[in-house]
C-alpha cells in the first residue's frame, strides 16, 4: 500500500493491501477501497462510500459527501461504486437522502471532469457522464448510455439503455433506450443512436426491429401505451421489447420527437 505522508485516513476505514493514496487526500469514517484503486491527490471520500476493484478517482473529485436536499435529516446513508469506474477532476457523487438509501455507480462507469450525480442516482454499467453534466436527484441511466457535456437531467427523470444525451440539452421527461436527445430543444428526441447501436454488438435484425419500434411510438401517431402494445404483439422478443417495459415505467413521460430533424436515424 502507497499512503502519501499528507493524506488523512479515518481509522474506520477499510484499504485493500495494494490502494495508491496521494498527497493530501482525505479518507473519512466508513469508507471501503477495493484492491487496485488510485487515489489522486486532494480526493476526499467523505463516509459511508464503498470503492470497487482498479477504480481511479481523480484529483479534487469529491465522493460520499451528504445529500444537497433539504429532506436530508441526518442517519447513514451510502455511495456504492462499481469496478473500473474512473471519476475525473472535481467530480462529485453525494449520499443518499433517506437513511439506509444508495446512490450507485456500475461497473466500468466513467465520470469526466466536473460532472455531478445528485442523491439517489442509479447509473448501470459502462455509463459515460461527460465533462459538465448534472444528474439531479433519483435519476436513473441505463447500461452504455452517454450523458454528453453540460447536459442537465430533472430529478427522477429516466435514461434508457444505450441512449445517448446530446451536448448541452435538458433532458426533464424519460428519454427512451436508443434514442438521441437535440441539443437546441428541451426533451426532444431527433433519431435513434445507430452508431451506439453498431458498437453494442447489435445485429442488423435486432436494429430493424428497433427501429420499427421507434416508428410506431413517434411516427404513427400513437400514444405510448398503445405503441407498447403494438411493439409486444409485432415484435419479437429482444431489444425493441425494452420499449414496453420502459413506457410502462415512465412517470414523468417520454420525451417528444422532432420529425423535421431525424436523419440519424435512417
Amino acid at each position: 500500500m502507497a499512503i502519501h505522508p499528507t493524506a488523512i485516513i479515518d481509522s474506520s476505514a477499510t484499504l485493500a493491501s495494494d490502494v495508491e493514496v496521494g498527497p493530501y487526500v482525505v479518507i473519512g469514517p466508513r469508507v471501503e477501497v477495493g484492491s487496485g484503486t488510485t487515489l489522486g491527490a486532494h480526493a476526499v471520500l467523505v463516509s459511508h462510500v464503498k470503492l470497487g476493484v482498479n477504480c481511479r478517482v481523480h484529483p479534487h473529485a469529491i465522493v460520499g459527501d451528504v445529500a444537497q436536499d433539504i429532506a436530508f435529516k441526518g442517519g447513514d446513508s451510502f455511495v456504492e461504486i462499481g469496478d473500473r469506474v474512473i471519476i475525473r477532476e472535481g467530480a462529485t457523487i453525494h449520499r443518499g437522502t433517506k437513511e439506509g438509501t444508495v446512490t450507485r455507480v456500475g461497473d466500468d462507469c466513467f465520470l469526466m471532469a466536473n460532472s455531478h450525480l445528485a442523491h439517489n442516482v442509479a447509473l448501470g454499467k459502462r455509463v459515460i457522464v461527460a465533462n459538465g453534466a448534472l444528474l439531479a436527484g433519483y435519476v436513473e441511466v441505463g447500461d452504455a448510455a452517454f450523458v454528453s457535456g453540460n447536459v442537465v437531467v430533472h430529478q427522477f427523470c429516466k435514461i434508457g439503455r444505450l441512449a445517448m444525451a446530446s451536448g448541452g440539452s435538458v433532458v426533464g421527461q424519460d428519454l427512451p433506450p436508443f434514442c438521441v436527445t437535440h441539443s437546441d430543444h428541451r426533451n426532444t428526441v431527433v433519431g435513434l443512436n445507430v452508431v451506439g447501436l453498431r458498437r453494442a454488438g447489435m445485429s442488423s435484425e435486432e436494429r430493424l426491429q428497433v427501429k420499427r419500434a421507434f416508428a410506431l411510438l413517434y411516427r404513427e401517431g400513437l400514444s405510448p401505451k398503445a405503441a407498447a402494445a403494438r411493439i409486444a404483439a409485432e415484435l419479437p422478443p429482444g431489444p425493441a421489447h425494452e420499449w414496453v417495459d420502459f413506457i410502462h415505467a415512465s412517470r414523468r413521460g417520454l420525451c417528444g420527437f422532432i420529425g423535421a430533424l431525424d436523419s440519424e436515424d435512417e
